[in-house]
C-alpha cells in the first residue's frame, strides 16, 4: 500500500496554510498556527491519531481567530480526504470515548463521502488563551464538510474548558485513526454502493 499523504496549500486574503498530512504516521508534528491552544490542540490530534501532521498557517489574527481556525479546519478536511484518496480497503467507521480528568467526550465518524456535523458541547468561557471556546464547533464543521464525513461529537462530563476542548479533540483524532485504518477483509470500499 503506498503511503497516504496529501500536501495542500491555501491561500486567500485572510489566511495563509501550508499543510502535510501523513495517515500512517507516527504522531510526529510541527505546528504553528499563531495561536497558542490551536497548536496544542492539533499536536495533541497528531500524536494520539498517529497522524504527522506539519502546518504553518498565517492568518489575520489582528482581527480575531476566526478566520485562522476556520480556514485551517477547512485544508485539515482536505488533506484527509486527498490523502485517503479512493478510500479502498478503509474500516469507515471509527468512534472513541476518551476521559481526561473530569472531562469524557465521544467522537464518531463515517468516511462515507457525505458530510454532516452534530456537536454537542458547551462551554463556560468565551476563551483559553487566544482561542475562543465558539471556534471548536466551527473547526470541526470546516474539518467534516472538507472531509466529505460524517461527525458526531458528544461531551458527557466536564466543568474545565480546557480539557473538554483536549478531550473532543482527541478523541475525534483516535475515531479517525480507527476510521482510516485498512483491513484485509475490505477488498474495495465498504459501502452497498461500490463508492465512498
Amino acid at each position: 500500500m503506498a503511503d497516504r499523504y496529501s500536501e495542500i496549500q491555501r491561500k486567500t486574503s485572510e489566511t495563509d496554510i501550508t499543510m502535510k498530512l501523513g495517515i500512517d504516521g507516527s504522531g510526529a508534528a510541527h505546528i504553528d498556527t499563531g495561536i497558542g491552544f490551536f497548536d496544542h490542540m492539533l499536536n495533541s490530534f497528531a500524536r494520539h491519531g498517529f497522524f504527522d501532521l506539519d502546518v504553518t498557517v498565517r492568518g489575520d489574527l489582528h482581527v480575531d481567530c476566526h478566520h485562522t481556525i476556520e480556514d485551517t479546519g477547512i485544508v485539515l478536511g482536505d488533506a484527509i480526504k486527498k490523502a485517503l484518496g479512493d478510500k479502498k480497503g478503509i474500516r469507515r467507521y471509527g468512534y472513541f470515548i476518551l476521559p481526561m480528568d473530569e472531562a469524557l467526550a465521544i467522537a464518531a465518524i463515517d468516511l462515507s463521502g457525505r458530510p454532516y456535523l452534530v456537536f454537542d458541547a458547551q462551554f463556560t468561557t468565551e476563551r483559553v488563551g487566544d482561542f475562543d471556546t465558539e471556534m471548536v464547533r466551527e473547526f470541526f464543521y470546516a474539518v467534516s464538510y472538507s472531509a466529505g464525513m460524517n461527525l458526531h461529537i458528544k461531551v458527557l462530563s466536564g466543568t474545565n474548558n480546557h480539557h473538554i476542548i483536549e478531550c473532543i479533540f482527541k478523541a475525534f483524532a483516535k475515531a479517525l485513526d480507527m476510521a482510516a485504518a485498512t483491513d484485509p477483509r475490505i477488498e474495495d470500499v465498504l459501502s452497498t454502493k461500490g463508492t465512498l
